[in-house]
């Protein structure tokens, strides 16, 4: 029933890979170019900052103390839930001005907050020191690339080596460009945000799997075919999977962008553009980096038979 797209596409998906691959290499190095210049607008996470944790006896309006923290013009802030409904905790980027500058602030919290709400409790004030903060931005780096490199293991081990080092070559324009999206956008950079990218890149691996799945099966079934006819193939019987799940997800994602509040509208930007950036680098990046690699049929398929009769032989 949401199936809009005809069953039997004849699209020639390859016929503007050069194009394709040269519009991404282009954004890739303005990507890159753009992260060394401008940078990130990073948040509280990586920038270090104060951190107030309340209580108060009734659930915690989060909304109402947002609005207040605000509204002091202390610069990026987060309030979140912390734990239980009774619990939370403000968190605002670091203050130029050194520990007076610091203090000044946390008291200007508290004083705003208590004002508006009395019978708050204030459990801890702390303040986030840079180190620790660039601790956490390497950890996240890491996590990436880790992330990255496992995906080669097992996109290698499952498939030939072409396979594996497409799908890592589409992930990497992937993160490289959503950290180019983030750097043009200058929307908050934090923690979210790399959990968004690892998310990203699970879901574009996905995509891609299902595509190499499928190119690898029609290669064992038309021994005959071009390469090139075979990709072009592939990706027609996997274009309705491909747009329908995208489709699908991206309405998800736009109802929490519209709906969702401002805590997590930066995730979710992420995510849509993710979600739109996986999928045409699954389509116009994975595919075309297997012909740029001379991905060899007979030798894929002389492999298949070793491994056919080593089996048999264990039989």
């Amino acid at each position: 029933m949401l199936n809009f797209l005809p069953r039997d596409t004849k699209i020639n998906f390859l016929g503007g890979r050069k194009i394709a691959m040269t519009v991404s290499a282009l954004m890739v190095i303005g990507s890159i170019a753009l992260f060394f210049t401008r940078g990130l607008n990073y948040g509280i996470d990586f920038k270090g900052g104060i951190e107030i944790h309340m209580q108060q006896e009734e659930v915690i309006d989060l909304e109402s103390i947002r609005a207040i923290v605000g509204g002091l013009n202390l610069g990026d802030y987060s309030v979140r839930q912390y734990g239980v409904e009774t619990e939370a905790m403000i968190r605002v980027e670091a203050q130029d001005g050194g520990a007076d500058a610091v203090d000044a602030a946390i008291e200007l919290i508290q004083g705003q907050v208590k004002e508006a709400v009395p019978d708050v409790v204030y459990l801890q004030s702390n303040f986030i020191s840079p180190a620790v903060s660039e601790q956490l931005k390497s950890d996240g780096l890491l996590s990436v690339s880790l992330a990255v490199f496992a995906v080669l293991l097992y996109i290698w081990i499952r498939f030939e080596w072409q396979f594996g080092l497409g799908a890592v070559i589409a992930l990497v324009h992937d993160v490289v460009l959503t950290i180019g999206f983030f750097s043009v956008t200058q929307l908050v950079f934090n923690l979210p945000i790399i959990a968004a990218l690892l998310t990203i890149v699970g879901y574009s691996l996905n995509d891609t799997v299902v595509v190499y799945d499928r190119v690898r099966e029609n290669i064992r079934r038309y021994m005959k075919k071009e390469v090139i006819d075979v990709l072009n193939l592939s990706l027609n019987q996997t274009l309705s999977r491909t747009v329908m799940t995208s489709v699908t997800t991206l309405l998800a994602l736009l109802s929490l962008f519209i709906f969702g509040g401002e805590v997590i509208q930066g995730f979710t930007a992420a995510m849509i553009w993710g979600v739109v950036i996986g999928t045409y680098s699954s389509v116009f990046i994975a595919s075309p980096v297997l012909l740029a690699l001379n991905l060899e049929p007979d030798t894929m398929l002389a492999a298949d038979k070793a491994e056919d009769s080593a089996a048999r032989f264990r039989d």
